[in-house]
């Protein structure tokens, strides 16, 4: 008789599970219940986007922190949790800003009074980030929808469960890696850098305190390093001074951030260590030199983060505000 290995069969049982809710999902699941869903969103982004450049960056970085600490489930817009989840952030260095809870807000609320009850918050983030990625210049690509909101929000499962600035690259594979994603795509997903923006004190150490000789990191670009000390002179009494992560095309989705990257442009450890580290390096000199193809992979890679842990089925709620639960929840 022939034995069904049992490392086999939990492997089957997890893929069947992952195809089961993914077949929940469909680029058109809003068709018939909510048709004007694609135009809303976009609608909502563009005048955002138009009034507050940086919401583009905003937005997706809230994207990755929703999805990469609980799944994509809207579980970072609840306004309990709110002031928790930015004290928890302030301690590693991390912010939500304003913006990209605005954009949002706003496209849900013209969402319920055209079709109520109907479009998860979840939804609505995962399709705002596509578009405000596309719109700054990125590549487009498909959002499979149906969504639920999470019924829980904990500002406690922060840390641990997203990048911060001075990880090792030990650190940061080990981080993807566990959470399903190959090193390739991890740094294809750095790249989302390249419209974003860092806050000071990510990096200060390296302009201030580099060591007890050396104040300033040598491998940091002269010419940039004391742009940034004039930027961040204050930024240990003013944690809110921030610059942008590519100072060449701040506000252009493009593959200039691996170019940075690698004439020593980067601001945090750990993103000048991606261009060090030779599991990294071979990538980031990839996409310096191929921005199609780093579209082409950050696109592949934003689809697979859009849809981890989703949840599906009942097993959350379509909220009617996303700040807050259908229901009191303790």
């Amino acid at each position: 008789m022939a034995f069904f290995p049992l490392a086999a069969f939990l492997c089957v049982i997890l893929l069947s599970v992952s195809f089961s809710v993914r077949s929940e999902l469909s680029l058109d699941y809003y068709q018939k219940t909510c048709p004007d869903f694609a135009r809303i969103v976009h609608e909502a982004v563009v005048h955002k986007q138009t009034a507050s450049p940086i919401t583009a960056a905003a937005t997706m970085r809230l994207f990755f922190n929703d999805c990469l600490v609980g799944g994509c489930d809207a579980s970072v817009l609840i306004s309990s949790n709110v002031f928790n989840h930015a004290e928890r952030e302030a301690e590693i260095n991390l912010s939500l800003p304003g913006d990209a809870f605005d954009v949002v807000t706003r496209a849900k609320i013209t969402l319920e009074l055209s079709c109520p009850g109907i479009v998860s918050c979840s939804d609505v983030l995962a399709q705002a980030t596509r578009d405000l990625i596309a719109i700054t210049g990125g590549p487009s690509y498909g959002v499979q929808l149906g969504r639920e909101d999470s019924h829980v929000s904990k500002s406690s499962d922060v840390e641990g469960n997203i990048p911060i600035a001075n990880q090792t690259v030990d650190e940061m594979i080990k981080l993807f890696t566990g959470k399903g994603f190959t090193i390739q795509e991890m740094v294809a997903l750095y790249g989302g850098r390249t419209i974003g923006y860092s806050n000071c004190g990510e990096f200060g150490d390296r302009l201030f305190k580099f060591s007890k000789t050396t104040p300033t990191d040598p491998e940091l670009h002269p010419k940039l390093a004391e742009a940034l000390k004039t930027t961040c002179t204050d930024y240990e009494k003013n944690p809110g001074l921030s610059a942008y992560s590519d100072a060449v095309t701040p506000l252009k989705f493009d593959n200039q951030y691996y170019r940075n990257l690698l004439r020593g442009l980067a601001l945090s450890k750990s993103e000048h260590a991606l261009a060090k580290d030779p599991r990294t390096k071979k990538f980031v000199e990839m996409y310096a030199g191929n921005q199609d193809l780093f579209f082409k992979d950050f696109a592949k890679a934003m689809e697979k983060m859009s849809v981890r842990e989703v949840k599906t089925g009942g097993k959350g709620e379509v909220r009617r505000r996303c700040d807050v639960f259908n229901s009191i929840r303790t």
